[in-house]
């Protein structure tokens, strides 16, 4: 795969010291960690939702009983 070089603003200084740090751990330049981060992300971003009707349900009891109409007062008064 074909390297680029980029210059990237605005990056947190704490986050990017970490990732300075597990670069160093894994014995990786930094480069490579980030374009590693990258990929997950887009893989993470790309995977589908879990469909409403494949979410399982719980039984949450008495203290449960009125949750969703205590949201909807919330919401819509």
């Amino acid at each position: 795969m074909a390297k680029i070089q980029v210059t990237i603003k605005n990056v947190d200084e704490y986050s990017f010291s970490e990732l300075k740090a597990e670069a160093a751990r894994k014995k990786l330049h930094v480069g490579a960690a980030l374009s590693l981060a990258i990929e997950k992300w887009i893989s993470e971003a790309k995977k589908p939702l879990l469909p409403l009707s494949k979410w399982k349900t719980i039984k949450g009891g008495a203290k449960t009983r009125h949750t969703s109409e205590n949201v909807d007062s919330i919401l819509y008064g």
